[in-house]
């Protein structure tokens, strides 16, 4: 098994260092290496979790595919076999890890949808009632299924810095009226589609963010779909609303996060070896179950 944590390819551009993704410039396209890195509440984590980015490229690939007669990707090639001549001292490195992509141009915020009402969310509806300015019924319990989805965005903000929670009309100002409509429209679409399928696997996906980027006019869907990085995945045969819930997400490290009342500013704390085994086998689980 090899594990990941950071890419070093010399004679190849890095131009980007994201939480889990490095991003190399190929000239007339990317690419997107997913290493093993983890990140909880903004920070990213010391410790590597094995295979976790292979699983998160493979299930992206499945989804992109599963997703295409809805909207297009950036997706070129995920076979390494296919990547070009200068990425082939790397193989080793970049197999089942990693995909060459369009050039898009990323729009400036996170496009999430909630299912059921749970982290964040919860945590806006016991203040209000509402959720990014949508107002909720009354007498929800924690995890409960919401009567349909809801697009709830936020900032895009620095690594290390929290994404704020906005309404509607704030992304409207942000990315203009047109797009954030085009957004909100195949951020509930997509979630809708996945959700029917996750749940015949037995997953129940409670809420997802989407990244969405302009090739020309063209909205296309990109970096990750559906991963348990950027979703909620709950077990559909233990889910009862009134609390949280078992996941094969990262929920499982956040949880032991706040265990030990970690202040949420980097340097994240190391992780305790049943920690880091138990999430990857969460992880490979998602994996199985979604593309068996």
């Amino acid at each position: 098994m090899t594990i990941v944590y950071e890419t070093d390819l010399p004679g190849l551009k890095l131009v980007k260092k994201g939480k889990v993704r490095d991003i190399y410039d190929l000239g007339d396209c990317f690419l997107m290496v997913a290493t093993d890195r983890l990140s909880a509440f903004d920070v990213i984590m010391p410790d590597p979790i094995p295979e976790k980015g292979k699983v998160l490229t493979r299930i992206s690939l499945f989804w992109f595919d599963v997703m295409k007669p809805l909207v297009n990707n950036h997706l070129i090639t995920g076979d390494v076999d296919e990547f070009p001549e200068i990425c082939k001292p790397y193989k080793d490195v970049l197999k089942d890890r990693s995909m060459l992509v369009k050039k898009a141009e990323p729009l400036p915020i996170e496009c999430v949808v909630r299912g059921y009402i749970s982290g964040s969310g919860w945590n806006s509806y016991k203040e209000n009632k509402t959720v990014c300015g949508i107002k909720l019924p009354e007498g929800l319990k924690e995890s409960d299924k919401l009567p349909e989805p809801i697009f709830t965005p936020s900032t895009k903000e620095e690594q290390g810095k929290h994404d704020i929670n906005i309404d509607f009309p704030t992304a409207v100002k942000i990315v203009g009226k047109d797009r954030a409509q085009k957004a909100r429209d195949l951020t509930l679409a997509i979630y809708r589609k996945g959700l029917w399928i996750a749940d015949q696997a037995g997953i129940i996906i409670a809420d997802t963010k989407f990244e969405f980027g302009m090739i020309g006019e063209e909205m296309i869907l990109i970096d990750e779909v559906l991963t348990p990085d950027s979703s909620r995945f709950w077990p559909k045969n233990t889910y009862k609303p009134g609390g949280s819930q078992n996941s094969f997400d990262k929920q499982y490290v956040r949880d032991y996060l706040l265990s030990i009342k970690w202040n949420k500013t980097p340097p994240g704390p190391t992780l305790p070896e049943e920690v880091i085994e138990n999430t990857s086998r969460k992880y490979l689980e998602a994996l199985e179950l979604l593309t068996r």
